[in-house]
């Protein structure tokens, strides 16, 4: 296939994930079909690619994992891990904790986190700067997950701290994801397996609690409960995805309004505009932007063969920003109007943890302008995480007034 040498994209190097739009805009434009040579892959960027890509799940499978560097080191996937699954298997899975990510289970929850997000709030008030992700971004979703899971207050914060040490990257370089795995394997036993073998003697109103007393029949038709492997499967998956992605987006909330004072002012003096918010700050920003798919059998795109045995990137960030999709899709508004994007995914891997996300995100920027009307990022004390599966910031700094 052809290439433009000019246009180089790599998800692991620094200094394009600190701003990856104008290389994703010129992809769009003139090589949707990417290739990288230094790590082997392909990549996907328009809107109507990456969301076909994203239900191609027979050709593109998820089951070889869906980070690219995982993939890459042929990585075996853990039951129980749904996102790294396929069908028929994943649709079983998949079943069980569809059960209790309803849309009306999580709006019940309303109060809960709104709770949690005045006890980090409050004590602030008065103060004049303080890291928007230290104090809420990080803390709040590990407090709802954790309250899910029936995992102790006192033992969230090490657990975060064990997710974020896993996912953050050293250098500028594809990771080693073997030493990625040992490390998941290490946190199950060290960290879940006491919380799964304490709670399978002492049962609870909580999820780790319905994961081990659920019954369902699995792909092949026998009825059964979940082994252990497997509960630590979901609750690794659960821990990790309800936390770093909502914190991505509160960070990126914070951040996105510091950029646009006059929408925040907006939102600050009619609250009823902070859904819209934060489903613009999804597509804006989305947390996380890149996902992988192992190519099961040849696929064509754009008139050029992708070969079974390849690796792809979705790039969902990309195509949230898709001008052929969202007009003036470069430009953050308040006020826009979307049917959907990609930030949750599409498919059967739509995340089900979206109306959660969204409630957290929403009770977050409503306490926040509650007390905080008016605030500024201090770029020079902000600190980028550095991943190859999600984007945002480890610390943000802001100033008051």
């Amino acid at each position: 296939m052809s290439t433009a040498t000019d246009i180089y994209y790599d998800p692991y190097d620094f200094e394009i994930d600190a701003d990856p739009y104008p290389v994703w805009k010129r992809m769009r434009d003139e090589q949707p079909l990417y290739y990288n040579e230094k790590y082997d892959f392909y990549a996907l960027t328009r809107f109507d690619d990456v969301e076909g890509g994203l239900k191609d799940h027979g050709r593109l499978i998820s089951g070889r994992g869906t980070l690219l560097e995982i993939i890459k080191a042929n990585v075996v996937m853990p039951p129980g891990m749904v996102i790294f699954d396929d069908p028929p298997s994943h649709t079983c899975y998949r079943g069980l904790l569809s059960r209790v990510f309803t849309p009306k289970k999580m709006t019940a929850l309303e109060p809960q986190v709104r709770k949690f997000c005045v006890d980090a709030l409050d004590p602030l008030v008065g103060t004049d700067r303080f890291d928007l992700v230290e104090v809420l971004g990080a803390r709040m979703p590990m407090r709802v997950i954790g309250m899910l899971l029936g995992i102790p207050e006192e033992d969230q914060q090490s657990i975060r701290d064990s997710i974020d040490d896993g996912l953050r990257l050293e250098s500028g370089e594809m990771p080693d994801a073997q030493d990625l795995e040992a490390m998941n394997r290490a946190l199950s036993e060290g960290g879940y397996g006491e919380y799964l073998d304490w709670r399978a003697k002492n049962p609870s109103d909580d999820l780790m609690t319905m994961l081990l007393e659920a019954e369902f029949e699995d792909h092949t038709g026998v009825r059964r409960r979940l082994t252990r492997d497997e509960v630590l499967g979901y609750v690794r998956l659960l821990a990790g995805a309800g936390n770093e992605t909502t914190t991505k987006l509160i960070g990126w909330t914070g951040k996105v309004l510091s950029d646009h004072p006059d929408q925040r002012r907006a939102l600050a003096a009619d609250r009823a505009l902070v859904p819209l918010a934060i489903e613009e700050v999804l597509r804006y920003e989305a947390p996380s932007p890149a996902q992988a798919r192992y190519v099961a059998e040849d696929v064509e795109y754009h008139g050029q063969r992708v070969p079974q045995g390849s690796s792809i990137l979705l790039l969902n960030g990309s195509a949230n920003r898709d001008e052929r999709r969202f007009p003036n899709g470069e430009r953050f508004d308040i006020h826009r109007r979307i049917d959907h994007h990609l930030s949750f995914g599409f498919g059967i891997h739509f995340c089900l943890g979206a109306a959660l996300a969204r409630l957290e995100g929403r009770v977050a920027l409503e306490e926040l302008l509650k007390r905080f009307p008016d605030w500024t990022v201090d770029l020079e004390g902000a600190v980028r995480a550095r991943t190859s599966t999600v984007r945002g910031w480890d610390k943000l700094p802001v100033v008051i007034g």
